[in-house]
């Protein structure tokens, strides 16, 4: 991928998760894990939407979409301590469907 200047530009990281919380006053304290998380790995949440119009798959629950400067520092947080301690937290009190991914 080139920039107007000509010179390589890097894809960013997107980490896209359907959340299907179970426990709504313990997801309080996933969310203020992750978000330390998020702003340690200078990740930018896009989309945070409770309630999403789904119209095809299985993937519902809350729909959130986090920007990354790249797939590396994506996998960065995801394999970070600080989200390790969230993930944690939040596998005991929902499902998720989560991907990292490349953008174009």
């Amino acid at each position: 991928m080139l920039t107007k200047t000509g010179s390589s530009a890097v894809p960013k990281g997107y980490l896209i998760a359907h959340i299907r919380v179970r426990d709504k006053e313990a997801f309080e304290e996933f969310k203020k894990l992750s978000a330390a998380a998020i702003a340690e790995h200078d990740g930018k949440v896009l989309v945070r939407n409770p309630s999403p119009d789904h119209r095809e798959g299985g993937g519902q629950g809350l729909a959130i979409v986090i920007e990354f400067e790249s797939l590396d520092a994506a996998q960065a947080f995801y394999e970070s301590d600080a989200y390790a301690e969230a993930r944690a937290v939040r596998e005991k009190i929902a499902d998720t469907d989560l991907v990292l991914v490349e953008g174009l």
